[in-house]
């Protein structure tokens, strides 16, 4: 028999709670650690080759109990072992967010200057990473009965505008991934996603702040979006979107108009 969940949960509180953030140290992962711990969450602070970087914040939050972990997108093995040490550390995980991600600057129009390999490395970064983490980390989401995965994804997935044509295509087949484990990973775990158009990040290589600003320059909110913007926007979907899966957040200062 299926359990009918009675509504008016009130707002997702993060005390106690286990955070893990993929690509968290720096950018708009780094924020969003941030304001988990700030909110009450252990956190993990996933990264690949900025371990330093990772340590380094861990110092910076708030509360107590947060451990960076190396949680490389490319490897599904080192994926898997992470959510063991996970496990192992504090027995559960509550909000999974999937921030890491990579890119490169590839004019659309220049389809020989996109090789096959870059191609692929942006391919299972930003898709293949993503779905491995949420499955080597299932089952944990699933046991605490009221989890939930954020996938940071892009405009760019809906308009086909962006640094790459592999990006978009990236972000496109993440929101798509979205909406079928929203569909399988209830009740126990929401699933969303948020997509900001460009943040005053240096995550795409050679595009400056000059290059952001003269994005939101655009935009009918005339606004730059900062990393921590997008954390804010992540936050509320986890602690208040009470009732919200398999949508998204879009987090673009009306760019899409």
């Amino acid at each position: 028999m299926v359990q009918i969940r009675a509504g008016g949960q009130g707002p997702y509180m993060l005390e106690g709670r286990v955070a893990v953030v993929t690509g968290g140290s720096g950018g708009i992962g780094a924020a969003t650690a941030k304001r988990l711990a700030a909110a009450g969450a252990s956190v993990v602070v996933g990264y690949n080759n900025g371990r330093d970087r990772a340590e380094a914040l861990l110092k910076e939050l708030g509360g107590k109990g947060h451990l960076a972990l190396r949680i490389p997108m490319e490897d599904s093995s080192a994926i898997v072992a992470a959510a063991d040490a996970v496990r192992d550390k504090f027995g559960r995980a509550d909000v999974l967010i999937n921030s890491a991600g990579v890119t490169r600057a590839v004019a659309h129009a220049d389809l020989d200057g996109m090789d096959d390999a870059t191609f692929d490395r942006i391919l299972i970064t930003n898709v293949r990473g993503p779905f491995s983490t949420i499955r080597s980390f299932a089952k944990l989401l699933r046991a605490g009965g009221d989890s939930i995965v954020v996938n940071l994804s892009s405009i760019s997935g809906t308009t086909g505008l962006g640094s790459s044509i592999a990006y978009c295509a990236s972000k496109a087949a993440l929101d798509t991934m979205s909406l079928s484990l929203a569909r399988v990973l209830g009740p126990e775990v929401r699933v969303l996603t948020v997509s900001p158009a460009a943040v005053a990040t240096d995550f795409v290589p050679g595009r400056g702040r000059e290059g952001v600003e003269k994005q939101a320059a655009t935009t009918p909110l005339k606004i730059v979006a900062e990393a921590d913007d997008v954390a804010l926007a992540i936050i509320a979907g986890i602690t208040h979107l009470r009732l919200t899966t398999g949508s998204t957040i879009v987090v673009d200062s009306g760019r899409h108009l």
